[in-house]
């Protein structure tokens, strides 16, 4: 019996062999034979319609951009460009540096003092009044600290001035009376320079222009204050306003940016402004005993310079032997650097660690090269501040990158970052779940700050699926504005 074949099944060539891998000579635009069902013509000579312009349109573009030097040549351009970018964006915060100092003292101070705000408002305090307290405290305390070391300075300048002349003089005898040839004629010549500078008319242009930095100074004093009031003040009230408009996991990795950057900042100032002063008394101390003149405005120097690290106290210590060499002799400078490699030793494998933890979490590497940029850039403020906004773009890195592959490795060996230094071990639980709620709230049927438009629609909604009694009026009144 012969079996009749099924409309909806395919016809098939002798052989057995589907028509199947036909079809894409066929959509490639090769011309059919009314009697091989659908099947292209193919032979000797015979090209489909269509065929070269549809392989050009599938084979792959090849240009000058395509190969490896090509790749490279973008890569530079696109490097060259955010160069330009960033030189460009740098340009621009030198024109308005007085700006950039101001707001940057104010937020290390403000995050140095932003604990004390919160610890009285937990206590009964309004924001105000505990604004106020903390303001006058900071400025009361770096007012005196300023005008104590003034007035220490200037009541022994006259001491220190003498004392500079006589040592200039037993300088140069030493220099005369050593092995090493040194001719003092051209350093006479220098000095002779030097005084014929101070008194011509271009002094008077330099110290014009002394007035000016002395008037840019008061500006930008002036401006730091303000913005640390408002700082203290409204700190939550921006960070908030920052933070909405981010959601998810964006709100979440800012939220944890800003707490590190404060916390950074905050336990920085604290840190260093105890080891400073710890550090000016032992070496106070220490010049009293021996016998150095100048010895409390020396250790006033230890106290400032120690705010610029690795290199401040070495700098302090540096002046603080060339005083005791020049006015008490070569057994007593030695005896000063000694007590200075002393109080440095103390102060940084004891106090360092105690006080200040693991606040920077920086290799000391970085440290020298983020002074010295900090320096070329900004001067002595630069270099103030370069070091602990360093900590703080470092901890930021941490927070939104995650790439970086965390603990021991099989072919690399140990882990060189320190678990303690990393940023997530930093963050206290209450902190941690802040962040996770921020992450998960509309997952977890939160709702992110609603609009007044968004809330009246949202009750106009529930107005249509429950009626609601007559004497509430839809999308109007209070009730219609709650989020």
């Amino acid at each position: 019996m012969a079996t009749s074949s099924r409309p909806d099944q395919p016809p098939r060539r002798s052989g057995g062999s589907s028509t199947a891998p036909l079809h894409a000579e066929s959509v490639l635009g090769g011309r059919t034979d009314p009697g091989t069902s659908g099947v292209p013509a193919m032979g000797p000579g015979v090209e489909p319609a269509g065929f070269e312009e549809t392989t050009q349109a599938l084979a792959p573009a090849v240009g000058p951009w395509a190969d490896s030097l090509g790749r490279a040549g973008s890569r530079a351009a696109q490097t060259l460009l955010v160069a330009a970018v960033l030189v460009g964006l740098v340009w621009v915060l030198l024109q308005i540096k007085v700006v950039v100092i101001a707001a940057m003292v104010a937020l290390i101070l403000a995050s140095a003092v932003g604990p004390v705000v919160k610890w009285l408002e937990r206590k009964g305090w309004s924001n105000l009044l505990a604004t106020l307290a903390a303001f006058l405290g900071i400025l009361l305390l770096l007012g005196g600290v300023i005008t104590g070391i003034v007035f220490t300075v200037r009541a022994q300048w006259e001491t220190l001035t003498s004392q500079a002349s006589e040592g200039w003089n037993e300088l140069q005898r030493l220099v005369q009376s050593g092995p090493i040839p040194v001719d003092t004629a051209s350093v006479d010549a220098a000095v002779r320079q030097a005084t014929d500078f101070v008194t011509s008319g271009s002094f008077a242009g330099s110290a014009l222009s002394g007035l000016s930095a002395a008037a840019t100074f008061v500006t930008g004093l002036v401006l730091m204050i303000v913005i640390l009031f408002f700082f203290l003040k409204d700190a939550e009230k921006m960070w908030n306003f920052t933070l909405r408009w981010f959601r998810g996991e964006r709100r979440a990795k800012l939220a944890e940016s800003i707490d590190r950057g404060a916390q950074v900042l905050g336990g920085y100032v604290r840190g260093t402004a105890l080891v400073a002063l710890i550090d000016a008394v032992f070496i106070g101390v220490g010049l009293l005993i021996v016998g150095v003149p100048l010895a409390l405005p020396l250790a006033v120097l230890v106290f400032v310079t120690a705010f610029i690290p690795v290199v401040g106290a070495t700098l302090a210590g540096i002046i603080a032997a060339l005083v005791a060499l020049v006015t008490n002799g070569p057994i007593e400078a030695l005896i000063v650097v000694g007590i200075i490699v002393l109080v440095n030793q103390i102060e940084g494998n004891i106090l360092q660690p105690i006080i200040m933890g693991r606040t920077l979490s920086l290799h000391a590497l970085m440290v020298l090269l983020a002074l010295t940029i900090g320096t070329l850039i900004g001067g002595i403020f630069g270099a103030i501040l370069a070091v602990p906004y360093t900590a703080v773009a470092w901890a930021v890195i941490q927070i939104w990158s995650s790439r970086y592959q965390v603990g021991d490795d099989p072919v690399l060996g140990q882990d060189p970052v320190n678990p303690k230094d990393r940023v997530e071990s930093k963050a206290t639980m209450a902190e941690r779940w802040k962040y996770q709620r921020m992450r998960y709230q509309q997952a977890l049927g939160g709702r992110f700050g609603a609009t007044e438009r968004d809330a009246v629609r949202q009750d106009d909604s529930t107005d249509d699926d429950a009626p609601q009694s007559a004497g509430r009026s839809t999308g109007s009144g209070e009730s219609a504005r709650k989020p």
